[in-house]
């Protein structure tokens, strides 16, 4: 068996054995296949696709090139959440302490923005003094205390995910079902869960454009779950427009506190309560969608949830006042302009993508895996499709450091609002749930 035979079978469009599946990711992972070898090989799958039999094996294989971390001694049911990426997604950061008040352990570990998508982090790192990379035993620790954890993705998990996004991301085969459920599948079964939420996002500023690609991608990753032993539900959601009110980091951060306060804008509480009320019935630490959402709308009104996101921010290292001020605590961009509606009308469409990448031409956001971001940068959006708009009217606020960066992001923003004369139909928030 070697890799240019597997290459050919998968450029032939042939269904690939799981044992050779198995031999181009170990050996890419222990280096023993080139990088241009393996670009090859993501350039077939690319095109010619995976089944789900080779996508569930080529999970498997990447799973298996790192270790699965060692849960058992948490006593209550773990489930986490996974989001597909979008504009403005910061449920994680309400998501997870919410649950917790609830019955269930979150253990979330997260990754970091790049491109238009942004990373919960990045976010979390807003916060000063907060720690993602606390360690495996300490990680375990804290979820047998509070029942939530936050971290980065360690080196010991799916390795092979690292090695193999870093090349998609530079030979044009990110956007590919196979490799994009198998690459998020890899890290949370090794993450020592029990079950899954999955928040599969669909729209402008998503992977998936359309809802049959979406819906595709969906019932991917929750076949491989279940044929893993794990608990598995997908959400289908909308990402045809920023999520909430805020893009970038410190300000997406101010909005989770706000929303667990209960102040949180509309349609973010909304996805952040559905996703919290299937956790918990995923759980069992309740029985129907129902008394789960009556069970975390109570947490939030009365306070619990907010102060199990300050012990989460505590133990971590970070400062807890951020939980009760902040607007003080979090970083503050250098100027806060408004950027306004140039007709009048209502706003029919945002190209959520076209924002996400406004917010990383100030620094919000990554081009590359190395950058520097500004915590402090972004959008905070005042106007959603459908609202009603005066010219001269804000549209939202752009917070910044100034410079050329700053003033193309204002075209950029512009450029991705379009407003008409009539109304448009109101948008769902969530399309379909898969089981």
């Amino acid at each position: 068996m070697n890799i240019y035979e597997i290459i050919t079978r998968k450029r032939d469009g042939l269904k690939l054995s799981a044992e050779e599946i198995e031999f181009a990711v170990r050996n890419f992972t222990e280096e023993a296949i080139p990088d241009y070898q393996m670009a090859a090989f993501l350039m077939a799958v690319f095109i010619r696709g995976m089944d789900a039999e080779e996508t569930s094996q080529l999970c498997g294989s990447m799973t298996a090139t790192g270790k699965i971390v060692d849960l058992s001694r948490v006593k209550l049911p773990k489930i986490d959440k996974h989001s597909t990426g979008g504009v403005g997604d910061g449920t994680s950061l309400v998501v997870a302490p919410l649950c917790a008040c609830c019955g269930i352990a979150v253990p979330m570990m997260s990754g970091r923005s790049l491109g238009h998508t942004g990373g919960t982090l990045d976010k979390l790192e807003s916060i000063p003094g907060f720690n993602v990379n606390i360690g495996e035993a300490s990680y375990r620790k804290q979820l047998e205390k509070i029942g939530v954890a936050m971290i980065g993705q360690t080196r010991d998990v799916a390795p092979a995910d690292k090695k193999l996004y870093a090349l998609r991301d530079v030979t044009a085969t990110v956007d590919s079902l196979p490799l994009i459920a198998a690459s998020i599948m890899s890290k949370k079964l090794a993450e020592g869960s029990d079950g899954i939420v999955l928040d599969v996002k669909t729209g402008s500023g998503a992977f998936m454009k359309d809802i049959s690609g979406a819906r595709a991608l969906a019932k991917t990753m929750v076949a491989i779950g279940k044929g893993r032993g794990k608990k598995m539900r997908a959400l289908i959601t909308d990402m045809s427009q920023p999520l909430g009110r805020a893009v970038g980091n410190a300000l997406e951060v101010k909005q989770a506190v706000e929303t667990l306060r209960g102040n949180g804008p509309g349609d973010f509480t909304s996805l952040c309560l559905a996703l919290s009320s299937r956790m918990l019935v995923l759980g069992r630490a309740e029985k129907s969608l129902a008394s789960a959402e009556l069970k975390v709308r109570k947490k939030l009104s009365d306070g619990s949830a907010l102060d199990k996101f300050r012990k989460l921010v505590e133990l971590q290292g970070g400062n807890a006042r951020v939980a009760d001020e902040p607007g003080r605590m979090l970083p503050e961009a250098k100027m806060i302009e408004e950027i306004t509606a140039r007709v009048p009308g209502y706003v029919r469409s945002i190209d959520a993508r076209a924002v996400g990448l406004a917010a990383v031409q100030i620094g919000a956001g990554r081009k590359t895996i190395n950058d520097r971001l500004d915590l402090a940068a972004g959008f905070i959006v005042h106007k959603k499709i459908g609202d009603r708009v005066a010219k001269g009217e804000p549209l939202a606020s752009i917070h910044h450091r100034g410079g050329a960066a700053a003033e193309e992001a204002k075209k950029m923003f512009l450029g991705a609002v379009n407003i008409s004369p009539e109304r448009p139909a109101p948008l769902k928030l969530i399309y379909e749930e898969i089981c």
